[in-house]
């Protein structure tokens, strides 16, 4: 079973992206933040992040890079799911190591159809 965590600072919206992942047969992990996000990973395997953009502390760019300096994550996919939709973010974001932008709201099946695509 695939393994996804969610990082966003709305618990809503994370709840939302879970129920969508896990209807789907995925198994997610969810952090409230930056800082929640890599005090879980331990170590342990994950085959995706899906990271919001701007969240309190450390925002979803500065943890693209700090996912990037760790062996253990450095080739996982990260997708961005943010209401950013400013060219120049998402620039910082590919040039931070961001796999893919999906703008708030979504749908939930293009959700699944991104997430599909970079689970191949």
């Amino acid at each position: 079973m695939k393994r996804i965590m969610t990082i966003d600072d709305s618990t809503c919206l994370r709840q939302m992206v879970a129920f969508t992942l896990e209807t789907a047969g995925y198994e997610v992990i969810e952090a409230a933040d930056a800082g929640d996000a890599v005090a879980k990973l331990d170590g342990s395997e994950f085959h995706l992040f899906i990271t919001d953009l701007n969240m309190p502390g450390m925002d979803g760019i500065e943890l693209t890079r700090t996912l990037r300096t760790m062996p253990a994550y450095r080739f996982v996919p990260i997708l961005m799911l943010t209401t950013e939709s400013d060219k120049e973010k998402k620039l910082q974001g590919k040039a931070a190591g961001a796999t893919g932008w999906i703008v708030k709201p979504f749908r939930p099946e293009d959700l699944l159809s991104t997430v599909k695509k970079v689970l191949r």
